[in-house]
């Protein structure tokens, strides 16, 4: 919806000009009919816009894309990657000083599952098993 809406303009004119020949006692009246039109406008627009949306977001998915809000850049699994391995280092230095190659065993699976978890919300398809067709199974 265009801010200089020529429609609305008219029908602001048109209210306001109706408001001089009918006086205060319509006041109220018309600038309700006025509020409804534009509601009515803005009602049409955001109708326009979730269905232009939601038609978008159904072809990226019947096209097996991720969705398009998705903000996972190479920069953010490369920063994130550095950040976990640069506190990888006191935990398992904090880890081992305190329950010894237990608790570095222990700091160590945490690093790796935080990794893992990020890794599988970047991209849900990382863990799947993906079978090929020229697979073939050993049978007797």
């Amino acid at each position: 919806m265009d801010a200089r809406d020529p429609e609305l303009t008219k029908e602001l004119n048109a209210t306001l000009h109706a408001r001089r020949e009918l006086g205060e006692e319509y006041e109220s009246a018309l600038v309700d009919s006025f509020l409804e039109k534009v509601e009515q406008r803005i009602d049409g627009a955001v109708d326009r816009r979730v269905r232009r949306q939601l038609a978008e977001q159904q072809m990226v998915m019947a096209r097996g894309a991720r969705s398009p809000k998705s903000t996972d850049s190479f920069g953010e699994r490369f920063g994130f990657g550095i950040v976990s391995l640069v506190l990888a280092i006191p935990l398992s230095a904090i880890g081992g000083g305190i329950a010894h190659f237990p608790g570095l065993l222990a700091a160590w699976a945490g690093i790796v599952g935080v990794n893992a978890f990020q890794a599988a919300k970047s991209n849900p398809d990382i863990f799947r098993r993906r079978h090929r067709k020229d697979d073939t199974d050993w049978e007797a």
